[in-house]
């Protein structure tokens, strides 16, 4: 592992800047998805959101953030188990102060200004058509002020499940371009914004059994999915390059591996939903496409074609199975899917890191064990319990009435389609 990019070069570094350039595209693909996901009446609102979690984010991420993830080989604080040494924070100061821009640290700095962000979008297809707009943007800032720092300078910063090497655990934990650090963290969080906040008004009837409410725009959703992996190959060759070690000629196999794992994870969700209801289904195909991306992040570096393409496949059959299981079994209302894509995708995605990756060494797939155990027993309990304390101190769900007029209307004074009917309630059992 290492801490930047080589910048041996005007074309690695030139190149290193063009990935982080492109990096958006997968915001602006989440924000369209998770917009036609959720209704009409609060398409506007949710578009809106998107551009303030990344605002939000960012500056959070910058004035407190970056302090406590740092990179390697950085001011770091230690802590002393039985004569070993384990890094759990880094110790740099705020506001970004004390980088020397153009080298390594600061090319991970400015990736990551972006990266928090798409962890922090991921709640918002959770939270769809309930979750205030303020509310959003102060549980973004506790996420990239606190929750995302902390793990992702253990996974990428020098922190201690990359020490795990030195334990004959692999290569130490792997996660090339962000399955458990960006989505899994992200998908954490909308399980408990969607706990907390609870399910939209008539989703469930008072026998428990959820109502379908589709999403008002498919075709965003798609568009959402083609503009998604554009920026999703340019995240995952700056990753293999940051996080991997790299180098420029090897990102080809980044790229075939990102492609294949996407276009498998639609497949595999596809042929899923066409045996069980006996016709495809737009948008759980759609998922199963993210759901391919999220899974190969962890490992777009260490695999072959072939197991991209089984990673992907497997991605895009667990997706609709999830989703039924978060809904009928645990009463949990998450119009975009996020929880399964992110969360159970990403957990997937590190598994198979471990499975199938062509690291040598004995332990790897110890070592994503414990990470994701760290995942599921330390940043879930921190997610929860931040926006629960916020939850007391600011309630995060809209009132019953905003949620009837809509979130476009109540929040924002106007409607996305002021010339169309949106406002019946039509999925909403009387």
């Amino acid at each position: 592992m290492i801490s930047g990019p080589a910048l041996s070069s005007n074309a690695n570094f030139v190149l290193s800047l063009l990935c982080i350039a492109l990096i958006p595209f997968v915001a602006l693909g989440l924000a369209l998805i998770n917009t036609g996901l959720g209704r009409s009446r609060s398409a506007a609102h949710t578009m809106l959101s998107s551009l303030c979690v990344l605002a939000v984010a960012a500056i959070a991420y910058m004035v407190f953030g970056f302090a406590s993830q740092g990179t390697i080989g950085g001011a770091a604080h230690i802590l002393v188990i039985h004569g070993n040494g384990w890094n759990w924070i880094a110790a740099q100061p705020l506001f970004l102060r004390g980088l020397t821009y153009g080298d390594g640290p600061s090319i991970v700095a400015c990736m990551q200004l972006l990266t928090v962000g798409l962890a922090a979008l991921i709640p918002l297809g959770s939270g769809s058509d309930r979750w205030r707009l303020g509310a959003i943007c102060a549980s973004t800032a506790l996420f990239a002020a606190i929750t995302y720092p902390i793990f992702a300078h253990w996974a990428w910063g020098g922190g201690w499940l990359q020490q795990l090497v030195n334990f004959r655990m692999g290569f130490g934990f792997i996660d090339c371009a962000g399955s458990g650090t960006i989505h899994v963290a992200g998908g954490l969080t909308a399980l408990s914004i969607a706990w907390i906040i609870g399910p939209r008004r008539g989703k469930f009837s008072h026998d428990g059994m959820p109502a379908a409410i589709p999403g008002h725009n498919s075709v965003l959703v798609l568009v959402g999915c083609l503009l998604a992996l554009v920026g999703w190959l340019a995240l995952n060759c700056a990753g293999s390059m940051f996080f991997a070690g790299a180098p420029a000629f090897h990102l080809v196999l980044v790229i075939i591996n990102t492609l294949l794992a996407a276009f498998s994870g639609l497949l595999g969700a596809l042929i899923t939903t066409r045996i069980r209801f006996g016709k495809p289904d737009t948008s759980l195909s759609a998922n199963g496409w993210i759901a391919g991306l999220v899974a190969i992040s962890a490992s777009c570096s260490y695999v072959v074609p072939a197991t991209a393409i089984i990673i992907g496949a497997i991605a895009g059959i667990l997706i609709p199975f999830a989703i039924d299981n978060f809904e009928f079994r645990m009463g949990i209302d998450d119009p975009g899917g996020s929880i399964s894509v992110h969360a159970v995708g990403g957990l997937w995605g590190l598994l198979a890191a471990g499975l199938f990756s062509r690291v040598t060494a004995s332990g790897q797939m110890l070592a994503q064990i414990v990470g994701i155990a760290t995942l599921i027993g330390f940043v879930f309990p921190l997610t929860y319990g931040l926006n629960w304390a916020l939850d007391r101190v600011y309630p995060q769900r809209v009132s019953h009435d905003g949620e009837r007029h809509g979130m476009d209307l109540h929040e924002l004074g106007a409607d996305a389609y002021p010339e169309f009917a949106i406002h019946t309630d039509e999925f909403i059992p009387r």
